[in-house]
C-alpha cells in the first residue's frame, strides 16, 4: 500500500511540474539546423514582402509553442550593409503539410 501511495504521489508531482499545454517552451539549441532554416526563411520572406535586403546573421533567443502546428518565436540578428539589427519574429510551421508562414517580424529596440 505504501508503494502505491508513493507511486501516485511521485506521478502527481511530475504532472504538476510540467508546463501548461499550449505554453511557450525555450529552444535549448539555438544553433539547431532546423531553427536556423526557419530564421533564414523568415528573413527571406520579409525581404520579399518589403523589398528589403536584410541578411540573416544568427538566432539569439527563441521559444516554441504547440498550436495547430508549431509556432516559433525567435530573436534574431540581421545585417544590412554594415549595420546589425535585432528582430523578433514568429513563424508558424505545419511540417506534415510542408507549410510555413511568417506571422510577425518587428525590430527590437535596445
Amino acid at each position: 500500500m505504501r508503494l502505491l501511495l508513493f507511486v501516485v504521489f511521485v506521478g502527481s508531482m511530475a504532472i504538476r511540474n510540467q508546463a501548461a499545454p499550449g505554453g511557450w517552451f525555450p529552444i535549448k539549441d539555438l544553433n539547431n539546423p532546423h531553427v536556423i532554416e526557419l530564421a533564414n526563411f523568415a528573413v527571406t520572406e520579409y525581404d520579399k514582402q518589403t523589398q528589403s535586403n536584410l541578411k540573416f546573421d544568427k538566432v539569439i533567443g527563441g521559444e516554441t509553442k504547440v498550436v495547430e502546428g508549431i509556432k516559433y518565436c525567435l530573436n534574431i540578428t540581421t545585417t544590412s550593409g554594415i549595420d546589425f539589427n535585432k528582430y523578433i519574429i514568429t513563424v508558424l510551421e505545419k511540417a506534415w503539410l510542408h507549410f510555413r508562414n511568417l506571422t510577425y517580424f518587428v525590430p527590437i529596440r535596445d
